[in-house]
């Protein structure tokens, strides 16, 4: 099964130097039932184009945690087990919480399959995204449009084989 982890550059780095993300559990995002009721209309490509999309908006979380991160968005593509991702029963309502899953181990980087990055063009915006969480979440509509001009931005992909330029 393939999930989609959010991180930042500083996690990013922190995964090259140990090989592992940690610590358990992580939250990522995938295909999931819920993701497929929610968009019903789309094919597997369109499916995973959503839960990579949802884990880049997760990132901007992550970015506002740790105010010290570079205002890029990092996403890993990881293979695991069908049986290593679990749905927590009580975010499966939350339209905001779709593609979820819960990760139960530390994530090898042997498992990663490819990493997505923000381009440096796209780092005022995220920056802006960032500061806007908080009022996109209370419905402010200026809010929201700094949130969505993050997502304007197509993340990079990158062979595992890059990171080492990227951190």
């Amino acid at each position: 099964m393939r999930v989609y982890l959010p991180l930042t550059l500083p996690r990013l780095a922190e995964l090259h130097r140990t090989g592992e993300v940690a610590p358990t559990p992580l939250t990522a995002h995938a295909v999931t039932p819920a993701l497929r009721e929610w968009y019903a209309a789309g094919g597997e490509e369109e499916l995973e184009y959503a839960a990579l999309g949802r884990a880049a908006h997760a990132a901007l979380a992550l970015l506002a945690a740790d105010g010290g991160a570079p205002p890029r968005r990092v996403v890993l593509a990881v293979d695991v087990a069908d049986d290593a991702a679990r749905t927590d029963p009580d975010r499966a309502l939350d339209p905001d919480a779709v593609s979820e899953v819960v990760l139960g181990s530390v994530v090898p980087l042997a498992d990663v399959a490819a990493v997505h990055v923000d381009a440096d063009d796209a780092a005022a915006d995220v920056a802006a995204a960032v500061a806007a969480l908080d009022g996109a979440a209370r419905g402010d509509e200026d809010a929201r449009l700094a949130v969505d001009g993050a997502a304007d931005h197509e993340l990079l992909w990158y062979a595992v084989q890059e990171i080492d330029t990227l951190v």
